[in-house]
């Protein structure tokens, strides 16, 4: 397969599957679809038992294509329409989250008697890519759509939250723990029957990042402090750690440039629109290997091959001075958020191809 293209390794997201099984073993898993839809991904983790975490009826269809059990589906975005949920409820969705009253409404036409979890807003800090306030609801307006579910023919099944993708502090989750025990009692519910505590565990890049049996105890020590009595059951939406380090994106270097500058600009065969999207702002640095690692390093900056002034991956970086036209470059753990967020054509140039394989 001629690069740019992304290669996973379904081993390495069934033993993820396993160590988030082995570190929160009642926990529901919904693994976060958008983080890479590939079919073998998919069909993998559905032949494992894992539910799934759908934003769209394309998601829907995907995991029920692969063998999902349709109640093993929860509908996580709650920005969607009156048709997308009549479609769901449909194809026999039953778990559904709201964030608003506009939302909780539909759901009582379009998917009388459906399981709704209610999104709390919570608090994003250490997260690479928070969610900048657009999903979620305060905890005055989670109590009153807990309350009002009910009255429309809803199942107040839980709530939910999400501290944000690649989450850097263990203790978010716990501070969002006990917001939703606060909010369960402002609600009068005697016992919370489902907490859906998102995903965000981080996987590592260029930096260490804590191990999850770090994020599991906090979980599992602020459900004991803020739920004594009736602990709820507990849910996980993950994505990149399922199938970020399953991921390596094989490219090419096009052009290394002295540029008018006086800096030294790599050009790749891949980049922003071409999967790379999370590299915004910097906020995913993915390591990069060559052929000449080890060799004498120099400033750089990397960019991607398209016209737009925008593609640009990294302005400043070490690579090896070596780097030269035709060398392979291979980004790792980037099986995540990659192959999901290429663009269809823009320039003229395909969306990422993607080669799943099993090491097993």
């Amino acid at each position: 397969m001629s690069s740019p293209y992304l290669s996973v390794d379904l081993a390495v997201v069934r033993d993820r599957l396993a160590a988030l099984r082995a570190a929160l073993p009642d926990a529901r898993v919904f693994y976060a679809v958008k983080a890479n839809p590939s079919d073998a991904v998919v069909a993998a983790l559905a032949e494992a038992g894992a539910g799934f975490d759908v934003a769209s009826p394309g998601e829907v269809e995907l995991a029920l294509r692969h063998g999902a059990d349709p109640a093993g589906l929860c509908y996580a975005n709650p920005v969607r329409k009156p048709a997308d949920v009549l479609s769901a409820a449909h194809a026999g969705v039953r778990f559904f989250v709201t964030d608003s009253s506009e939302d909780l409404a539909v759901l009582a036409v379009h998917a009388p008697g459906a399981d709704v979890l209610v999104r709390l807003a919570v608090d994003e800090v250490g997260s690479a890519t928070p969610f900048g306030g657009k999903f979620g609801c305060s905890r005055s307006e989670a109590a009153g759509l807990l309350r009002g579910a009910g009255t429309l023919g809803l199942r107040p099944a839980g709530l939910s939250f999400h501290v944000g993708s690649q989450q850097l502090r263990p203790a978010a989750y716990a501070t969002a723990i006990e917001a939703a025990a606060q909010v369960t009692l402002d609600a009068g519910l005697a016992r919370l029957p489902l907490l859906d505590v998102g995903g965000g565990f981080p996987v590592r890049y260029r930096e260490p990042v804590p191990p999850l049996t770090r994020y599991t105890a906090e979980i599992r020590a602020a459900v004991r402090t803020h739920f004594p009595e009736h602990p709820p059951e507990l849910a996980v939406e993950p994505g990149r750690f399922l199938v970020a380090e399953a991921g390596v994106l094989h490219a090419q270097v096009v052009r290394v440039s002295q540029r008018h500058d006086g800096r030294r600009w790599v050009y790749l065969d891949v980049g922003r629109y071409g999967g790379l999207a999370e590299t915004e702002g910097e906020a995913i640095g993915y390591r990069v290997a060559t052929p000449h690692d080890g060799g004498e390093l120099a400033p750089a900056v990397l960019a991607g091959p398209t016209c737009d002034g925008d593609d640009v991956l990294y302005r400043e970086m070490v690579l090896p001075r070596a780097l030269r036209s035709g060398d392979s470059v291979r980004l790792l753990a980037a099986g995540a958020y990659t192959a999901s967020y290429s663009s269809v054509a823009f320039n003229g140039l395909p969306p990422l191809a993607v080669r799943c394989m099993d090491s097993d």
